[in-house]
């Protein structure tokens, strides 16, 4: 069982929390007219290994969406904070 730090509750299950996707993707501008960034926006992942940054919606507690990044090889968990409050990660265009 994973254990996440919840800034605002501490040490939590994972039990408690929802899985939000990858925290890396950056959605097109809604009036961006180009249906290949919407199709790779919707369908085309990578498949990290190694740390990488994630979604986690605190619903058994706080109700906090989180920014959590996790090793994908060893599910250790590493920095936490608050979604509202992590700086956007810069992605090359």
């Amino acid at each position: 069982m994973l254990r996440i730090h919840c800034p605002v509750c501490g040490l939590r299950d994972e039990t408690e929390f929802t899985y939000g996707g990858d925290a890396t993707v950056r959605r097109p501008a809604m009036d961006d007219p180009e249906p290949a960034h919407w199709l790779d926006y919707v369908f085309t992942r990578d498949n990290p290994r190694g740390p990488h940054r994630e979604y986690w919606h605190h619903l058994g507690g706080c109700r906090q969406w989180l920014v959590v990044e996790r090793d994908t090889l060893t599910h250790a968990m590493g920095e936490t904070g608050l979604a509202r409050e992590m700086a956007p990660l810069e992605m090359e265009p």
